[in-house]
């Protein structure tokens, strides 16, 4: 195991529930009102795949950039400023640095946003590629983001990564890529779900996953 894809949001960002509430207040906005954990459920897809989950197909395709770009502005006025990493991300990495693994970000979240998570994690100099869904025809559960990150890590085989990410999309889009997944409950997706979706382990959170480093498929291979 050579290296390691991480996704972002909910995985070393606490930003799922700001993620949630600026896609309800956009639905708000345009005359949807959806409840707050029907969208909270879809979390870690992109609005490509979102979208379609929650609005009917017709408002989708007439409305549908018109709701991601209002979303987009919304979150990096009202949210971004909030979003915190969760603790020992940077340790995390660094010890990952030090195993000599290779670490690249892939997420579902558009290029700009990318840009300020890797300030807000502070991570950016221990990286080697990132991909968002600017990257990619079709986020996930497709594995188009995945595949982007592995490809521009370069010279590494699908056998040679992990994903570690906190939801069942990524453990699918991992899959499709034929890339084993590593959960992290901190999202908020419990255990069994994440198990169920194909991930090979499943840790709290970065410290918890630091704390058992020597014993987890990071350091060993799944």
């Amino acid at each position: 195991m050579r290296g390691v894809i991480f996704d972002i949001d909910g995985t070393l960002v606490d930003s799922v529930d700001l993620h949630a509430r600026a896609w309800q207040e956009t639905f708000r906005h345009f005359g949807r009102e959806i409840p707050f954990d029907c969208v909270r459920a879809q979390i870690g897809k992109g609005g490509d795949q979102l979208l379609p989950a929650l609005l009917p197909e017709d408002v989708v395709r007439d409305r549908g950039e018109q709701i991601e770009a209002y979303r987009s502005d919304h979150y990096k006025r009202v949210y971004l400023p909030e979003d915190r990493a969760f603790p020992s991300v940077r340790e995390l990495f660094e010890r990952l640095r030090a195993d000599g693994k290779r670490l690249a970000l892939a997420s579902s979240a558009r290029g700009d946003e990318l840009e300020a998570y890797n300030r807000i994690t502070r991570v950016g100099d221990l990286i080697e590629a990132e991909s968002s869904s600017d990257d990619a025809e079709r986020s996930k559960p497709h594995p188009d983001i995945f595949q982007a990150a592995l490809g521009r890590l370069g010279g590494l085989g699908p056998d040679e990564v992990l994903v570690v990410g906190d939801t069942p999309y990524d453990a699918e889009a991992a899959a499709k890529a034929g890339i084993r997944a590593v959960g992290l409950t901190c999202g908020g997706w419990p255990e069994e779900q994440l198990r169920a979706a194909g991930c090979v382990a499943v840790y709290r959170d970065p410290v918890d996953l630091l704390g058992r480093y020597e014993r987890s498929p990071l350091a060993r291979g799944a």
